[in-house]
């Protein structure tokens, strides 16, 4: 049975459960804002900006052990985060 096409709202919430998989781990936060450059302390007003919660899943997909543990902990394959980040406004060429 193939499985259905993610809405823009159950992105948005893979997106939502991502940033909140990263806030749970200090390690794993301090490597985002490493990457992304923003301060944690930014991060919820950052969450309202246009393009950041695509720029969230594509911190997974580019760290392959992180997204296998996040997709894990959320119950779903790695795929639906790569089509998430599609939706969300991400790369449509990349993953």
């Amino acid at each position: 049975m193939k499985s259905m096409r993610l809405t823009p709202k159950q992105a948005e919430q893979i997106a939502v459960d991502a940033l909140i998989h990263i806030a749970g781990d200090g390690d794993r936060l301090a490597r985002f804002s490493a990457l992304s450059g923003i301060d944690p302390a930014l991060i919820r007003d950052a969450a309202t900006e246009p393009g950041f919660l695509a720029g969230v899943l594509e911190y997974f997909l580019g760290h392959e052990p992180d997204l296998i543990v996040f997709a894990e902990s959320a119950e779903l394959p790695p795929e639906r985060v790569a089509e998430a980040y599609r939706l969300l406004g991400g790369d449509s060429t990349a993953w």
